[in-house]
């Protein structure tokens, strides 16, 4: 089914979100969400980090076979090499921030923070995208988003989970790190060359970039002991396949042909998948305060990468 909705919206013109798009995000979300919960899972087998970088060089592999299978050129811009050097670091400081911020809380809140990368990269976009400039209602769900961070930071409660995690801020910081990066990856990618290059060739220069930042990232931090399991394998295959493949190559053909505000609206459904699957997967207990704050920062995103989808479906804009 994933795969019959890749090949059908791979085909499809650009136009408004159809039924099959939409689909199609509501699975990324479930895949992303239940990606941080695999890496949490199979954490003391691998760390996270270094998981991430083999499965960025799998999806870099994976990426270089499907453009050879279809006879075409995996590199096709002139020039687009040097923004391609900088979504590789991008992406690869992103998912070093996730791999910490595994090592210190909970996949649920790495689902939360990671996931405010909507709100970052409307920031940016408002300034570099002359067709998605903030409206009065999206700066008050940037507000509300914030409010949401600062509240799940400054209510926190002492549980047996953050006995168990005392350095459990340091890693929700660590996640708004990667929030933030991710959103600037997404600026770049809108606003440079990469725009008109192939998802192909974008999402080959962030593998590439991971693999060889991770990679050293998790030898220089001393991240490199691995226990074999059928868990940790079974975990690899899917991280790779799917997440560092199959999901990214979609999102970033989704992003050059819908814009990223009517795509970000659909995007909270990942932490409250997150949420969900850490709670019942992982057994994580949710406190009040984040619950509360997570709540503001979900409803933010929807302001903010909802306010054209809500206006399309009928709405009056204001002047």
């Amino acid at each position: 089914m994933f795969t019959y909705l890749i090949i059908k919206a791979m085909t499809q013109q650009r136009q408004g979100l159809t039924p099959q798009a939409t689909s199609l995000m509501v699975l990324l979300c479930f895949a992303w969400a239940l990606a941080q919960v695999g890496l949490k899972y199979t954490a003391y087998d691998m760390a996270a980090t270094l998981q991430i970088a083999l499965r960025s060089l799998g999806g870099a592999v994976l990426t270089w076979c499907f453009v050879r299978w279809r006879g075409q050129r995996l590199f096709t811009l002139a020039g687009a090499w040097k923004p391609g050097l900088l979504v590789g670091v991008l992406f690869a400081g992103e998912f070093f921030f996730v791999g910490e911020a595994l090592r210190y809380t909970t996949a649920s809140h790495v689902s939360i923070f990671l996931y405010t990368a909507p709100i970052f990269a409307a920031l940016g976009l408002h300034f570099f995208s002359p067709d998605e400039r903030l409206q009065p209602l999206q700066w008050l769900g940037v507000l509300l988003a914030f409010v949401g961070v600062a509240v799940s930071f400054l209510g926190r409660e002492t549980t047996t989970t953050t006995l168990t995690s005392p350095n459990m801020l340091l890693g929700d910081g660590l996640a708004l790190l990667g929030g933030l990066f991710w959103g600037a990856t997404t600026v770049v990618v809108r606003g440079t060359c990469l725009k008109n290059a192939p998802a192909t060739e974008t999402l080959f220069y962030q593998l590439i970039g991971a693999f060889v930042i991770l990679l050293s990232g998790a030898f220089l931090t001393g991240q490199t002991a691995i226990h074999w399991s059928w868990a940790l394998v079974a975990n690899l295959a899917f991280q790779t396949v799917v997440v560092s493949f199959a999901s990214l190559l979609v999102w970033f053909w989704l992003l050059r042909k819908y814009l990223a505000s009517r795509l970000g609206v659909l995007s909270f459904m990942t932490p409250l998948f997150g949420v969900m699957l850490g709670v019942i997967l992982l057994n994580e207990h949710i406190e009040r305060s984040f619950v509360m704050g997570a709540a503001c920062v979900v409803l933010g995103i929807i302001l903010v990468s909802g306010y054209d989808w809500f206006f399309k479906k009928g709405m009056a804009k204001p002047n």
